[in-house]
């Protein structure tokens, strides 16, 4: 595999260098501290998060006070997670109590939620410590953390690229070595593409694993918070922190989680059934994109995989449909910003009628990608329309889920490169909506279905020697199948790098030379 030519130091007892299994060991071995750990992060952040950006708010007090409390317990022998004391970036969709939770929008800027998401109080019982909350497009709208109210993030690879979106900030964060964990949301691949394009792990459960309570929806039957990594057990051990069934999500799922952790343990896929996906590759997917694809393919079936090709006719149509329905459901969600109970309120000059306030409010608060959402969202839903739009996007829904259905009957799991090309230039596509649009190819069928999916890197492209990433589907429920691929790719293509892929990462400390305003 080409890597960069100038690889970066690693120093081995560097704590932002290793992974989280490794850290929690030294944590409860008492080799180091929680509080060391992280202060090593804060430190982190602050050397080199200027040039990337992945953070919008850093809770440097208060994840040291945690960080003080994991320590306070395991000097007095309590029980602790296994992932106890290690630092984490939280995507700024998820609320945490007290924190400023933006989702990336001027119309949220200053709002401190009451209370923490399902997900976030799953992490803090665990012990994990929130370092802060990242960047992402505004309400997830995006696929490069261009649409941020706050500016855009930049991939550590290149500061002049992309890192995806819409959680590119949370992916970002991974690959600058600024925490070893972090969650991120997909709704149309809002993971799976940011961690293919930065060369991390990221997965989204079954539609259903894991909670929404506490996320700001953007299209509520397609939304679901997961978790990224630097590798695929650390990946594994915080999906099983999240994971669960949670009474106050109507859409929560109330079945045991599958064994994730003993999946990435094991790698073993030993006569697994894997699909490649006809319709996910050829014309406008790079060359480099497909090389690397192919070899891992190969790989898969060295490790005793059986490959199978698998048809899925209806995927051709899943990008529209899906620009149909998740419009349309996010003008439903995003109507209650209407400056009439929390977040941003302007043009109140004690005349004016609430109509106008709202009208004032939404002009200065949302950005030009949420505004065209909603436009269209709100036109497929009116009358006279909905049959021919959103209805008919339903109908294709149904297509794609029945596509899934029969591909499973032929193989395990099906695989497609993540993203048709590597990381592109900041600026390229802000544009031209559709082309930014297309980055989600390969992604969205999957949230549609609601399919446990991930992807893992597989190299870099001998094109321009950044990261490539492999989309793994799975069945509903089936979301160790993922990290059963995912271990043996890690275990094979470790051999062939020396060593982790991030540690060809150049430094991020200077200056990108592309600025795009929001």
């Amino acid at each position: 595999m080409s890597a960069p030519t100038t690889p970066a130091a690693t120093a081995t007892g560097d704590p932002t260098r290793r992974t989280a299994v490794d850290l929690a060991a030294a944590i409860a071995a008492g080799e180091t501290s929680a509080v060391e750990v992280t202060r090593a992060h804060l430190d982190r952040i602050e050397a080199v998060d200027e040039a990337v950006h992945a953070f919008l708010h850093v809770d440097g007090e208060r994840a040291l006070a945690s960080a003080a409390e994991v320590d306070r317990r395991r000097a007095d022998g309590e029980p602790l997670g296994p992932l106890a004391g290690v630092p984490l970036a939280l995507k700024d969709v998820l609320t945490y109590a007290g924190a400023p939770t933006t989702c990336g929008s001027k119309i949220l800027e200053g709002w401190r939620p009451p209370y923490n998401a399902t997900v976030t109080q799953r992490l803090l019982d665990a012990g994990i410590v929130i370092l802060g909350k990242t960047n992402l497009d505004e309400f997830a709208m995006g696929s490069s953390t261009e649409n941020s109210a706050y500016g855009p993030t930049h991939n550590p690879w290149d500061l002049d690229r992309i890192p995806g979106g819409s959680g590119g900030g949370s992916a970002a964060a991974l690959a600058a070595f600024e925490a070893p964990l972090a969650i991120g949301t997909d709704t149309g691949g809002s993971i799976r593409q940011p961690a293919a394009v930065t060369g991390t792990v990221g997965v989204k459960p079954t539609y259903g694993g894991t909670s929404r309570y506490g996320l700001v929806a953007l299209a509520s039957s397609l939304d679901q918070p997961g978790p990224c990594a630097r590798s695929v057990l650390d990946t594994a051990l915080l999906h099983a922190v999240i994971a669960g069934h949670d009474p106050r999500d109507s859409t929560s799922i109330d079945a045991p989680v599958p064994d994730v952790v003993a999946a990435a343990r094991s790698g073993d896929v030993a006569g697994l059934r894997v699909g490649v996906v006809r319709e996910l590759g050829g014309e406008g997917y790079a060359p480099g994109v497909e090389q690397r694809f192919r070899e891992s393919v190969d790989l898969l079936a060295a490790a005793g995989a059986e490959i199978v090709e698998v048809s899925c006719p209806h995927f051709r149509y899943a990008l529209p449909a899906y620009y149909l329905i998740l419009p349309s459901e996010a003008s439903s969600n995003l109507a209650k910003f209407d400056a009439m109970r929390f977040g941003l309120r302007v043009g109140d000059d004690g005349v004016a009628s609430a109509e106008q306030v709202m009208a004032a409010t939404r002009e200065a608060g949302f950005g030009a990608e949420v505004k065209r959402r909603i436009i269209l969202g709100t036109y497929a839903l009116s009358s006279g329309y909905y049959d021919a739009y959103y209805g008919q996007a339903q109908k294709v829904r149904t297509l794609v889920i029945r596509d899934f259905e029969n591909a499973f009957a032929a193989a395990d799991v099906l695989v497609s490169p993540t993203t048709p090309t590597t990381a592109f230039r900041l600026g390229e596509r802000v544009d031209d909506p559709l082309a930014m649009y297309a980055n989600d190819l390969c992604t969205i069928p999957s949230n549609l279905a609601g399919n446990a999916s991930a992807s893992f890197p597989v190299g870099l492209s001998p094109d321009d020697g950044l990261p490539v990433g492999l989309q793994v589907i799975a069945p509903p429920l089936a979301d160790d199948r993922l990290y059963r691929v995912g271990a043996a790719l890690e275990r094979a293509l470790g051999e062939q790098w020396g060593g982790p892929l991030l540690d060809r990462i150049p430094e991020p400390t200077a200056r990108p030379s592309v600025e795009v305003q929001a």
